[in-house]
């Protein structure tokens, strides 16, 4: 693992500590409770639950994310510090779904290419449905499509819904995938 890839204690700590209060403050009053009440012991336990299946799904997007923007295995297991079979096996996706009717899966497509690849699928009427690893699952309309691609976290769910995007998977990180109808006729395969 490389110096830009690692992230420093200093950091590790803050995050650490960034998880351990949000499991402990984020059900009102759990911090005082755990003085005076044995339930908010059990409360504890269920709101570390929450956090330790938030932070494995944050690992398995993020994991795909950077398979997405071309990472090998062998990269990723560095990262984790283990083999690239541990991390193949204990993180690696199922190939790309197969079209079917009016679906079609664009693939290839990596972080850097997939942008270009849905503005031009959206052209024709095609907008994305679902993603994963290296694919996107395209489903056909009448109307032209607009992607945008938005590192999650950033406070836009609001503005972006109230423009008439359409977030296209809730489950997501480190980005949200976004489509939005434009209105204008799909234009026909093979023209611009």
């Amino acid at each position: 693992m490389t110096a830009a890839q690692a992230v420093t204690e200093a950091e590790a700590q803050a995050i650490r500590d960034a998880v351990a209060d949000a499991v402990i403050r984020t059900p009102h009053g759990l911090g005082g409770a755990l003085e005076t009440e044995p339930a908010a012991a059990l409360t504890l336990v269920d709101s570390a639950r929450v956090a330790s299946e938030e932070a494995s799904r944050l690992l398995r997007e993020s994991i795909s994310g950077a398979r997405s923007a071309g990472h090998s295995w062998d990269a990723i297991g560095r990262v984790l510090g283990v083999s690239k079979q541990a991390a193949q096996q204990r993180f690696g996706t199922s190939p790309a779904p197969v079209a079917t009717g009016s679906r079609r899966v664009l693939s290839p497509v990596t972080a850097f290419d997939e942008m270009a690849a849905l503005a031009e699928a959206g052209r024709h009427g095609w907008h994305s449905v679902d993603y994963g690893t290296l694919h996107h699952v395209l489903e056909k309309s009448d109307e032209q499509w607009e992607h945008q691609r938005v590192v999650w976290g950033t406070g836009s769910r609001g503005r972006l819904t109230a423009d008439g995007w359409q977030l296209i998977r809730h489950n997501t990180f480190p980005w949200g995938y976004w489509a939005r109808p434009t209105g204008a006729p799909a234009a026909p395969e093979g023209r611009a």
